[in-house]
């Protein structure tokens, strides 16, 4: 069993004298630098430091201390974006007991006064900055928690960049210690400076269009050489698809991105992966996710069907419009049990190989037909794109 022990900023002091001595007693204490410092030494007690980078280094470091009495430390409540979590998905509920302290972001919402169904919390990891974009609506409150001193400058200019210059920034320093400090700066006056343990609180503000977590971004939000699917088409695609919380999704042939950054903005626990053969583009598709707010979409440049058997397996796939029978063969057989398929056919070949698929797979076969109201002169006519044939389909359960 390893027990996991939340500090406050005050760190020992702040501890019942149960998890006190559950600390003395540990032959392995596991931590950073900075939750050291607030333990008193016990000899002949071990410190360990978190391998960097974690994930890869956290299943050696553990096998080392195996067998020995070992407590983890840290900051607030461990299952809050924290080690607990980690710890819990590696080992299981049954090998890990978490001892929570009062989280920074509780404090946050109390000195702000904000309900906790009236914010999103929003950790910064390594350098993914761009994940704030995915909640930037007027009238939003962000909690963000932030990497070091410099977040707090970094989020300012990210928003006034954004459009959201007018936003109040909160910038909350050392939580409940004798050192608390407090800053209030629209972002477009922030200049800076901030201690190293901080949180930043948003009150979103801003005359930039604001994105929809709704499916169906206009397609002037993507930058694109024409390989897009269109906004109503991808409207379409993804609610067949249907997005859930924690599900994978294959982007197959992405283009631009759009299905899989869409995915992504569905839910924040969402996962993609966007496959394309093209290298300019699967560069282009990262610069989209930034800008979306979801920097996690993972882009891989290659060509199917040959990459996907490497893939894990999804809950959902989208082939575009130039989809072989291999692919669509592949992608089926990938599925889990109650996976969803869409592909799109735009080529008289492509229906034909779409259409046996739906003669051995069933599912629905659509004809997308879709007009613009144009300029004709002075006047105005119905502009017809070109007709899209959609096949989409629920795989049974195995």
């Amino acid at each position: 069993m390893i027990e996991v022990v939340g500090l406050t900023a005050r760190g020992w002091s702040d501890l019942p004298e149960r998890l006190r001595t559950t600390i003395q007693e540990a032959d392995v204490l596991l931590g950073s630098p900075r939750h050291f410092d607030l333990i008193p030494s016990v000899s002949p007690q071990q410190r360990l430091p978190w391998p960097s980078p974690l994930r890869e280094g956290l299943p050696r470091l553990l096998s080392e201390v195996a067998g020995r009495r070992v407590v983890a430390l840290a900051s607030g409540d461990p299952l809050l974006a924290g080690i607990g979590g980690t710890l819990v998905e590696m080992l299981g509920t049954d090998a890990v007991r978490i001892h929570p302290a009062v989280s920074s972001a509780a404090l946050a919402r109390a000195r702000m006064g904000w309900s906790e169904e009236s914010t999103r919390m929003v950790r910064l990891r390594g350098g993914d900055l761009d994940i704030v974009r995915r909640d930037l609506f007027p009238g939003r409150r962000l909690i963000i928690l932030s990497r070091d001193a410099d977040s707090p400058a970094e989020v300012a200019q990210l928003l006034a960049d954004a459009g959201y210059g007018d936003s109040v920034i909160t910038v909350l320093g050392d939580l409940d210690t004798e050192a608390e400090s407090r800053i209030d700066m629209s972002a477009r006056d922030f200049s800076g400076g901030a201690p190293a343990l901080n949180v930043v609180c948003v009150a979103c503000a801003g005359t930039a269009r604001a994105a929809s977590l709704t499916p169906g971004l206009p397609d002037d939000v993507f930058d694109h050489d024409g390989q897009l699917t269109k906004r109503d088409l991808r409207a379409s695609a993804l609610a067949r698809l249907m997005p859930r919380p924690g599900e994978v999704l294959w982007d197959v042939g992405a283009g631009a991105g759009s299905i899989a950054i869409e995915w992504l903005r569905a839910h924040p626990a969402c996962r993609a992966i966007a496959i394309e053969r093209d290298l300019d583009r699967a560069k282009r598709i990262r610069e989209n996710a930034g800008a979306l707010g979801v920097p996690g979409l993972e882009v891989l440049h290659g060509e199917a069907p040959a990459v996907l058997a490497s893939l894990p397996r999804p809950h959902a796939a989208f082939v575009g419009g130039g989809g072989i029978s291999e692919t669509l063969e592949q992608a089926w057989l990938a599925l889990r049990p109650g996976g969803r398929l869409v592909v799109h056919a735009v080529t008289q070949e492509t229906e034909m190989i779409v259409i046996d698929c739906w003669r051995r797979h069933g599912g629905e076969l659509s004809r997308l037909s879709i007009e613009h109201l144009e300029p004709i002169g002075r006047y105005h006519g119905w502009r017809p794109a070109r007709a899209v044939v959609q096949w989409s389909a629920i795989k049974d359960a195995e």
